[in-house]
């Protein structure tokens, strides 16, 4: 199968599992401090990155990329305390604005980072996608403020921390290492937290934990393998397919009917998304002809 195609499917995959993720997160994390959350599930997300490679046939935790590894974890650290922040301080609407900022961010990078600049013709994918991003936000930011400060720094960090999951891939096959490196980082960073914010957990609460720690690590070992297969200004604007889920989910479980301007934006998303996948694949085609 085509490399592309199995790629995006994977990025596809990947927002579902992440936007699952994300609706246990609002259905529960209203009780609870967010340092006890991310405690808790990159625990049980390391746990079963250790688990899966101890079964797994010739893969193991073990990791050659150690530099880029360790930035990669410092940088998933830093993206997770940047967006608890930033959703402390701001809605929800002007976060995920700069989340469907990072394929624009992620494409300026990896120029220098993965020496994979985009074709003239991906920008304007590119910016239809940011643009449709924007369509989901009709209010768009309000006013500067420290939550905004926080959430750029999220949105760096976080396409930064995606680029190097690219850099690790490109020398070895490791995701499972990709999962468990990253989350042990920041499970050990926010039980710092733990002693300042622990709340008892009823036994419902601590099985939605589990199945948010589930779709986190199956989230997590696929955008290491989807970012193997695709560069990462195309992997990326695909993961914001996610926008889709988070409106099926929006409606189904919280009945949140999505205004004409939420459609406008999922149909750019999408349409972005599969133009850059399909001009990756000709481009591939093309230089297998040559």
């Amino acid at each position: 199968m085509n490399p592309s195609v199995v790629g995006a499917a994977l990025a596809v995959l990947f927002t579902g599992m992440i936007a699952a993720a994300d609706g246990i997160t609002k259905l529960v994390a209203g009780n609870y401090e967010a340092p006890q959350l991310y405690a808790l599930a990159a625990a049980l997300v390391a746990l079963m990155a250790a688990g899966a490679s101890g079964v797994s046939r010739g893969e193991t935790l073990r990791i050659r990329s150690v530099k880029p590894m360790i930035l990669r974890t410092v940088l998933t650290v830093v993206a997770a305390i940047a967006f608890f922040q930033a959703f402390r301080h701001l809605p929800f609407a002007d976060v995920f604005l700069f989340i469907g900022l990072i394929p624009l961010i992620a494409a300026a990078l990896s120029g220098p980072i993965l020496g994979e600049t985009p074709r003239p013709v991906a920008w304007l994918a590119l910016s239809i996608g940011a643009g449709g991003v924007i369509f989901l936000m009709p209010g768009g930011i309000s006013g500067a403020q420290a939550g905004h400060l926080w959430a750029l720094v999220a949105a760096l960090s976080g396409a930064v921390s995606m680029l190097l999951a690219r850099v690790i891939a490109k020398v070895e096959r490791a995701p499972l290492a990709q999962v468990f490196w990253p989350n042990l980082g920041l499970a050990l960073v926010m039980a710092l937290a733990l002693p300042f914010v622990w709340k008892p957990m009823g036994v419902m609460d601590g099985i939605w934990i589990v199945t948010y720690a589930g779709f986190l690590f199956g989230a997590r070992y696929v955008s290491a393998e989807a970012m193997r297969f695709l560069p990462a200004y195309v992997a990326m604007p695909v993961m914001n397919v996610q926008f889709v889920w988070m409106v099926g989910i929006g409606i189904y479980a919280f009945g949140e009917i999505p205004s004409f301007g939420t459609v406008m934006g999922v149909m750019l998303v999408i349409a972005s998304g599969l133009y850059l996948v399909a001009e990756e694949t000709i481009a591939r085609g093309a230089a297998q002809d040559v």
